[in-house]
């Protein structure tokens, strides 16, 4: 049996920053650059993409490469209804993190704990109040 490469999306306004948080949440790091490329700038720079668009995406992966990896792409049209794909945490930690150690590393990345107040019961979001709109 053959397995298909694949990757979460997440269209955003800021992915540098939601690519930050979802590291900290998920225990991921920045995406290493593909095989020929020392960094993203280079392989950017080597396919064409003009410098001003390098900001316009980032991606990060599981570093022991057993989850999926998760890509984060700028678009410019502001957030208009419900996201259709959540990334649900379970930060309790189990057995073999304390959930407080859990819960500080994600907090710390900007997440909050419950609903935001004016949010209608949603969960924080680790951009902020106007992150919502993004």
């Amino acid at each position: 049996m053959t397995s298909t490469a694949w990757t979460i999306t997440i269209d955003c306004a800021d992915p540098a920053v939601l690519a930050a948080f979802w590291c900290q949440a998920l225990g991921y790091v920045e995406g290493a650059p593909p095989a020929g490329s020392a960094s993203w700038d280079e392989h950017l720079a080597s396919v064409g993409v003009p410098e001003a668009e390098w900001g316009d995406g980032a991606y990060i992966e599981d570093p022991e490469g057993l989850r999926p990896g998760v890509s984060f792409l700028r678009v410019p049209e502001p957030k208009t209804a419900k996201n259709r794909v959540h990334l649900d945490v379970q930060a309790g930690g189990g057995r073999g993190e304390p959930q407080e150690a859990r819960w500080a590393r994600v907090l710390d990345a900007g997440a909050g704990c419950g609903p935001a107040p004016d949010s209608g019961g949603r969960d924080r979001d680790p951009r902020g109040p106007a992150g919502r709109g993004s």
